[in-house]
This record gives structure tokens, C-alpha cells and sequence, in this order.
């Protein structure tokens, strides 16, 4: 395995488990577990961070000169880790929404 597919394993593992902690978010968030959708947030937070520290290196790679073999692996990886951001944004407006209904529902 070559070091572009070795870093695409790397973003693609740290992000599928991003990618879990935001949904599993939202299903706490729907069963009324609010606080416990907030912490799988922060806990999806610390995977995506992972990813992002690896994909930074492959980019400061590139920006040195170095050559890197693009491949769909790493146009995969690319891909999960842009889908991993907008999931989070969405998880986020969710429970959001989520905590509005309640309170409205309270009133």
C-alpha cells in the first residue's frame, strides 16, 4: 500500500466514525436525549479532527512539491470528509429544532 492510499484509509476511518457520531446525534436528539446529542457532537468533533489533521499533511505535502498518486481512494476520502461537514451542520440545526419544538410544546 503506498502512503496516498495509506492517508485515504486513515480520513476515511476517522470520518466514518464522525459521520456516526452525528447521527447517532440525531437519533438521541429525537428521543429527547439533548444533552447526550451535544456530546456525540463534541465526540464527532474529535474523529473529524483526526481526519482533518491527516488531510492537512497530505496538503502541506503538495504545497512542498511533492508529488502525490491522486486516486479514486483519495477522491473517496476527499468526498466523506466534505459530506462529514455538512452532516455535522445539519445535525446541528436538527437539534436545534429539535430543542425549539420541545420548548414550544412546554409553553
Amino acid at each position: 500500500m503506498n502512503e496516498t492510499e495509506e492517508i485515504s484509509f486513515q480520513i476515511i476511518a476517522n470520518v466514518g466514525d464522525t459521520t456516526a457520531c452525528y447521527m447517532s446525534a440525531m437519533e438521541e436528539a429525537k428521543q429527547g436525549n439533548i444533552e447526550i446529542a451535544r456530546e456525540l457532537i463534541q465526540e464527532g468533533e474529535r474523529h473529524y479532527h483526526k481526519a482533518h489533521k491527516v488531510h492537512s499533511e497530505l496538503i502541506r505535502k503538495i504545497a512542498e512539491g511533492n508529488n502525490i498518486d491522486l486516486n479514486l481512494l483519495l477522491v473517496h476520502a476527499e468526498d466523506q470528509l466534505m459530506n462529514s461537514e455538512v452532516i455535522k451542520m445539519l445535525a446541528e440545526q436538527i437539534i436545534d429544532l429539535i430543542v425549539t419544538i420541545k420548548n414550544l410544546k412546554e409553553e
